[in-house]
């Protein structure tokens, strides 16, 4: 998949020359990567900043992974290779890995010991984000070097976690290791790690099997099965509910698959701010209730619209229908790309509908700011950036689904078929595509193409906002400069058929 010129192509370009290497200086100066360096005895001193620091390194790096993936850098690949030796380095024997412990330090965020504070201590959080920057970067380079790291620690997880006599029955306070988990699986193959993923699912909300629970602020009130409501902090909800869709699609458990379809509806009907994100100032982080959606003390914090674009998305791979891209698509062009500016190294933590110009929303700011003592957004914007261009298709059996449309050429493989596929648009700036197909065997397939929701009156996949006036977008296809009267539409697609070459 390439991306040139047209709305995404600058800013694909910005976030791989400036953004990225921004992030890496700025790791740099503030010792998070020195953190790995005095771990592993590569220099003296102690751990500096915060529990969870070590996660903006490995988001970066999953980033640079994407870079290397779609452009080729010498420069980058080295860099890759002396920062990986480091965390190498600070990663014990047993594969535990957690700079804010391994230097020695002690004090109430991370517990007195290894697990104690799972609550706040970020110990399986970081760790998630290792195994994507893992499995990422082996992707792009064919390299282990950083994939052994993390099935070592993984593997160390599984031993230690557990309902086996001896092993630990307890979750993160911050979801995101079972998101990581599944990649493992789909890397290695390895069943454990993903039976390791529903575990900690599972666990969460059972007060039969847990000593304490963490309330609602985690999503861990009760277990996942029974939630019908979106609680507590935005982005550990949306990395939540993405880690239990990659699940129930390894697993098709049907009851959790119930569950997030619920979790979702409450919150495109209830708690969904127009700009396609979520969250409000005085909430934790995450939702106050239903139809609480103030425009100047909106949070709609840039990793909260990240997290509910990682869940649509797998929404759709596990339903089919253009609803959920309607909702990723809305999220990436408001809610996700407020938080960057297009200069690559001014970033907004919150992004509000509103500003008074009194209430200071960015982390005490009014303007974007180059970084934060709390990075989670600009270390994620890094990383999620570039996987945008795999979202614009999806293939199923004999079907491809265009789901986004962006100026790009791809390469889409069909059972018994290649085929190329370039489309020329200067979307969202006009409607105007054009679709050139290039199949290298004369062949069937069917192309679906998202009819966006807002050109039929649905501004969201809810009754939640509406236009003021009925809009609706005089759509229509044209095959070889002949337009197409009837075309068969399903879940949101309309359905040409395509070939006879």
């Amino acid at each position: 998949m390439e991306v040139k010129g047209g709305f995404w192509g600058p800013r694909f370009r910005t976030n791989r020359d400036v953004t990225l290497w921004h992030a890496f200086r700025c790791c740099e100066d503030t010792g998070r990567i020195a953190n790995f360096s005095r771990a592993g005895g590569f220099e003296a001193g102690t751990h500096e900043g915060r529990r969870y620091d070590d996660s903006d390194v490995f988001k970066v790096v999953e980033g640079a992974a994407y870079a290397l993936a779609q452009q080729h850098c010498e420069k980058l690949d080295r860099y890759l290779d002396d920062l990986i030796a480091k965390i190498a380095a600070a990663q014990e024997d047993d594969g535990y890995l957690f700079t804010a412990r391994t230097p020695g330090r002690r004090d109430r965020e991370i517990g007195a010991r290894r697990w104690s504070h799972l609550r706040a201590s970020h110990e399986l959080y970081n760790v998630g984000h290792l195994y994507e920057a893992a499995a990422a970067h082996y992707r792009a380079t064919g390299k282990t070097s950083l994939l052994n790291g993390a099935v070592k620690n993984a593997s160390l997880v599984c031993r230690t976690f557990g309902s086996a006599e001896g092993q630990i029955i307890d979750v993160s306070g911050h979801e995101e290791i079972e998101i990581g988990l599944v990649r493992l699986y789909n890397i290695t193959g390895n069943p454990m790690y993903l039976k390791q993923a529903k575990f900690f699912i599972d666990m969460r909300g059972r007060v039969d099997k847990r000593s304490r629970l963490y309330g609602k602020q985690f999503q861990d009130h009760r277990p996942v099965v029974d939630q019908d409501t979106a609680v507590g902090h935005a982005v550990r909800g949306g990395y939540l509910y993405a880690g239990v869709a990659d699940m129930v699609a390894s697993t098709e458990d049907r009851d959790y698959l119930e569950a997030i379809d619920r979790i979702w509806h409450d919150v495109v009907e209830s708690k969904l701010y127009l700009t396609g994100s979520i969250g409000q100032h005085g909430a934790g982080e995450g939702y106050t209730g239903p139809y609480e959606l103030d425009n100047v003390k909106a949070y709609c914090e840039t990793c909260a619209a990240i997290a509910l674009a990682l869940w649509n998305r797998r929404m759709f791979l596990l339903h089919g229908q253009a609803k959920y891209i309607d909702m990723l698509e809305r999220t990436i062009y408001n809610g996700f790309l407020s938080g960057i500016a297009l200069s690559g190294d001014r970033f907004f933590y919150s992004n509000p509908l509103a500003c008074n110009m009194k209430f200071k929303f960015n982390r005490g700011s009014l303007t974007r700011e180059e970084w934060f003592d709390c990075a989670c957004c600009p270390t994620n914007v890094v990383r999620f950036m570039p996987l945008i261009a795999g979202y614009v298709y999806a293939i199923c059996e004999n079907s491809v689904y265009v789901n986004l449309y962006v100026n790009s050429t791809a390469r889409i493989e069909l059972p018994g078929n290649v085929v190329k596929l370039t489309q020329h648009t200067d979307y969202p700036w006009t409607g105007d595509i054009k679709l050139i197909l290039e199949p290298q065997e004369r062949g069937r397939f069917t192309l679906n193409l998202r009819i966006p929701g807002w050109t039929i009156g649905h501004p969201v996949p809810s009754e939640l906002y509406r236009y003021l006036d009925d809009v609706f977008i005089n759509w229509g296809i044209t095959i070889n400069g002949c337009r197409v009267n009837e075309i068969p539409t399903e879940e949101g697609y309309a359905t040409p058929r395509v070939g006879g070459w």
